[in-house]
């Protein structure tokens, strides 16, 4: 198996970062948007600008950074950019894991189902960690890319519990 194929495997192993496994019922909670400043609107279509320090939470989601976007189509938020050095996320998983990540920048494409960590990234969970410069995530499909722009891709991947003692007669 060539050493591409391989890291593929193991990056689909590793992951999944926010959405596929992530806890189920974190969407059909309220969303909280905690900022120092808010400019723009929330209705329609439009930009609303965040500044001050951003928390947003929902359910065991949790975002922190120093600012964001929120974009709106048709009274929907469509994508949200975070930025600072460094966004923190971290959300539950439906088997009781934790998923860490954080990024230069984090964009968040509800329309693709998509997250985009870009600059400095790390996600980590108990089955390891995957860090670079820029991956792209599906939500939905599971599907993930980073690499491929010249800079080098790091993925451990923790071995699995060993099986229990067996005991002697």
């Amino acid at each position: 198996m060539n050493r591409a194929l391989l890291a593929s495997a193991a990056l689909l192993l590793l992951l999944p970062v926010a959405g596929a496994m992530a806890k189920s019922t974190d969407r059909n909670q309220a969303m909280t948007i905690d900022s120092g400043s808010q400019s723009g609107n929330m209705e329609g279509n439009g930009k609303t600008l965040l500044g001050g320090g951003v928390v947003v939470t929902q359910g065991s989601l949790e975002i922190r950074s120093t600012a964001a976007e929120i974009h709106m189509a048709d009274g929907e938020i469509s994508r949200s950019i975070f930025t600072g050095k460094q966004v923190k996320m971290k959300q539950q998983m439906d088997d009781g894991s934790w998923m860490d990540a954080q990024a230069d920048r984090v964009e968040y494409d509800m329309k693709s189902e998509t997250i985009t960590f870009i600059g400095n990234y790390t996600v980590k969970s108990d089955r390891g960690s995957n860090s670079g410069q820029r991956m792209v995530y599906n939500t939905k499909s599971g599907n993930m890319e980073s690499g491929g722009d010249g800079t080098r891709v790091r993925t451990v991947i923790q071995p699995k519990a060993a099986a229990p003692a067996q005991g002697k007669n």
